[in-house]
């Protein structure tokens, strides 16, 4: 027999038992792409990078037009400030609903500052607002609904079977205890600031911890959301292997 001749029926019959050799690779995970798809549109509710900027100008123009001239003039500037940023974003094709939050925000806490008829009542909003979440919040975990959890799966129907399972609990009640303490240290020291009448600390407080505390809660968040991935991945396996363990799944 020729080479040709060999070559072709070797390669032409397997020898029986033998199977080909998958080439496929691993299939994609579901789970972890709405991971990756949440964590991109958390970031875009925030306005991505150029988010922080954008929401900490109308209020450092508040703070210095109020120093320097009237209170009206400090409201009509945050206004039309806020106003502009949402032009641009609209220019430059941009998402719209962190700008048009902004300037309903700017013109809600500019309408606070003018029936107070002090500069600091521009903060009061910022300030009660992080009172309710951190309370609502608080609530769910003590209810145990975590309200990380909640949304979660609200936004991507997947029911809340996590809640049988300790280590998806334990995720979603740090995730959402994190938020918690988020809010409550917002409260603290802004409305200690406003107490002391500190109107330019106060907006420096609104700034720094607005974003930067905003972005460690949904680090804790992403990791909460990756665990309970997990823990139902490996639940779900282990059940496969096992169908006894369907009866006591809070062991997992």
């Amino acid at each position: 027999m020729s080479d040709s001749n060999a070559s072709a029926a070797s390669g032409g019959h397997r020898p029986a038992g033998v199977e080909p050799a998958d080439t496929t690779g691993p299939a994609p995970d579901p789970s972890e792409d709405r991971v990756q798809e949440a964590e991109k549109t958390m970031l875009e509710q925030m306005g991505g990078v150029s988010g922080l900027a954008y929401s900490a100008v109308p209020i450092v123009v508040f703070v210095v037009i109020s120093t320097l001239a009237s209170l009206m003039v400090a409201i009509w500037s945050a206004i039309g400030v806020a106003l502009a940023i949402a032009v641009v974003r609209l220019v430059r094709k941009e998402p719209l609903q962190p700008a048009i939050s902004g300037v309903i925000g700017v013109a809600v806490c500019s309408f606070i500052a003018y029936r107070s008829g002090e500069a600091k009542g521009f903060f009061l909003l910022g300030i009660w607002t992080s009172l309710v979440y951190g309370g609502v919040f608080l609530v769910s975990i003590v209810a145990r609904w975590p309200l990380v959890g909640v949304a979660w799966s609200a936004l991507n129907g997947l029911g809340f079977s996590w809640r049988k399972h300790r280590r998806a609990m334990l995720g979603y009640d740090l995730a959402t205890l994190a938020w918690t303490v988020v809010f409550a240290a917002k409260f603290v020291v802004q409305q200690w600031l406003y107490v002391s009448d500190e109107t330019g600390w106060l907006a420096f407080a609104r700034i720094a911890m607005g974003y930067p505390l905003t972005g460690l809660a949904l680090l804790v968040t992403v990791w909460a959301v990756r665990r309970a991935s997990k823990v139902a991945e490996e639940t779900a396996e282990a059940e496969r292997a096992d169908p006894a363990l369907r009866s006591n799944p809070a062991s997992s």
